[in-house]
């Protein structure tokens, strides 16, 4: 524990939970998303859902997928910046599965119409956890830069990927493996100490086996 986790982060209140750790839901979804949003639903759960509109939970999370900070003092117009900004958003309510109090699902389309889904929950103290990405599971803070590959469930690929990162002189922080079954959909979830050169980036996306690779760099606010 630290000085942050008792006192919160500097941030637009009222709620470390429901307010700052929305917008940093919404920041980090942006960047996994690797581009700015241009459709955004957002499914409120639980807490989030019942008591987020007077926390300003919606705005939050509308604010930080606009890159916008805990502390940026426009987070309480968020939704007429996004009309303004030509970025169309919907709220809603879900109920999801064995999910923490404060979580919301996003479904978001990007400027080049990619699409990203990220289920997400807000830990207290701004502290946020990533739960999954496009249905499977992933279980990072953001707070480093992180790998999430994910990859048919064979031999070799976990191999294929640490040594990349050995080439490249990137050491690991931590390393999550979760798979669906056996046999059928993995994923990776690495997080690292220092950024990871785009080429290494691209080598893995060529790899026959890996279905997907989503990156989130050490964030730097927009």
């Amino acid at each position: 524990m630290n000085l942050f986790d008792i006192v919160g982060p500097v941030m637009v209140g009222p709620s470390s939970s429901h307010t700052a750790g929305a917008v940093r839901i919404g920041q980090v979804s942006r960047h996994l998303l690797g581009e700015s949003v241009k459709e955004a639903k957002i499914l409120l759960h639980g807490s989030f859902l019942a008591t987020g509109k007077g926390h300003g939970t919606d705005k939050a999370l509308v604010a930080g997928l606009l890159g916008m900070a805990a502390d940026d003092i426009r987070i309480p117009d968020s939704f007429d910046i996004a009309k303004e900004s030509g970025v169309k958003f919907e709220i809603g309510k879900i109920q999801l599965k064995n999910a923490h109090p404060n979580s919301v699902k996003l479904l978001l389309v990007g400027e080049s119409g990619r699409n990203l889904e990220i289920v997400a929950c807000s830990l207290g103290g701004g502290r946020i956890k990533i739960c999954t990405i496009d249905g499977l599971e992933a279980n990072f803070s953001g707070e480093y830069t992180t790998l999430v590959v994910h990859n048919d469930d064979q031999p070799g690929h976990v191999a294929e990927v640490t040594s990349m990162l050995a080439h490249k002189a990137v050491n690991i922080a931590t390393m999550q493996l979760y798979r669906d079954h056996r046999g059928g959909s993995a994923v990776m979830v690495i997080e690292c100490d220092k950024e990871i050169p785009e080429e290494g980036l691209n080598f893995l996306e060529r790899l026959e086996g890996i279905q997907k690779v989503t990156y989130l760099a050490k964030m730097k606010e927009d």
